[in-house]
C-alpha cells in the first residue's frame, strides 16, 4: 500500500495537469529505507512527448547524487498517461527499474488536465511483474501512525 499525504498526492496531480498534452515526470524522495515519500521533485520530459516519458540524464544523475547526500531513495516514480488509463505500458513496465519504489500514474484524459477527475493509481513492477495497491492519502503522516522522526522531516520537506 502507497501512503502519500494529501499535498504532495495534489502536486502531482498539478503536476500532470500543468504539462498536458504531454507526459509529466518525476519523483517523491524519501528517507532510505522509510517507504515515506517526503519530498517532491517534479522533473522535465526530455522526449516533451504525449505517449513517452523521459527523464534528461544530466538531471536524473544530479537526483541521484542529491538523494545519495541527503540519504534518501526514490520511494515514488510518477508519471502520466493523457489519452489512456492509468496503467503501466509495456514500456513503462520495461524502464521499471527502482524495485523499492511506488509507480504512480495519473490519468489526465477525457478532461482530467482540465480540472475533472483524474485516475490515480499506484503500482509494485518487479521484474516484469505489476502489481496494483492500494492508495491510502493522509493530511499528515503523524496523523498514521508514522514515527515523530518521519512527521518532522516530512514538514521541513514542503
Amino acid at each position: 500500500m502507497l501512503t502519500i499525504d494529501r499535498a504532495t498526492h495534489d502536486a502531482i496531480i498539478a503536476h500532470a495537469r500543468r504539462d498536458h498534452p504531454d507526459e509529466a515526470c518525476g519523483v517523491v524522495a524519501g528517507p532510505i529505507g522509510s517507504d515515506v515519500p517526503a519530498r517532491f521533485i517534479p522533473m522535465l520530459n526530455a522526449a516533451m512527448s504525449p505517449t513517452f516519458y523521459e527523464f534528461d540524464s544530466g538531471d536524473l544523475l544530479k537526483l541521484y547524487r542529491e538523494m545519495d547526500d541527503r540519504d534518501e531513495e526514490p520511494v515514488v516514480v510518477y508519471h502520466s498517461h493523457t489519452s489512456t488509463e492509468a496503467y503501466p505500458s509495456r514500456t513503462d513496465i520495461s524502464l521499471a527499474g527502482e524495485p523499492g519504489a511506488h509507480y504512480v500514474l495519473v490519468s489526465t484524459r477525457d478532461g482530467a488536465d482540465l480540472g475533472g477527475p483524474v485516475e490515480f493509481r499506484s503500482y509494485r513492477i518487479v521484474d516484469g511483474e505489476v502489481t496494483e495497491e492500494e492508495v491510502h492519502i493522509v493530511d499528515s503522516y503523524a496523523d498514521d501512525g508514522f514515527t515523530d522522526v518521519e512527521a518532522t522531516q516530512q514538514k521541513a520537506e514542503h
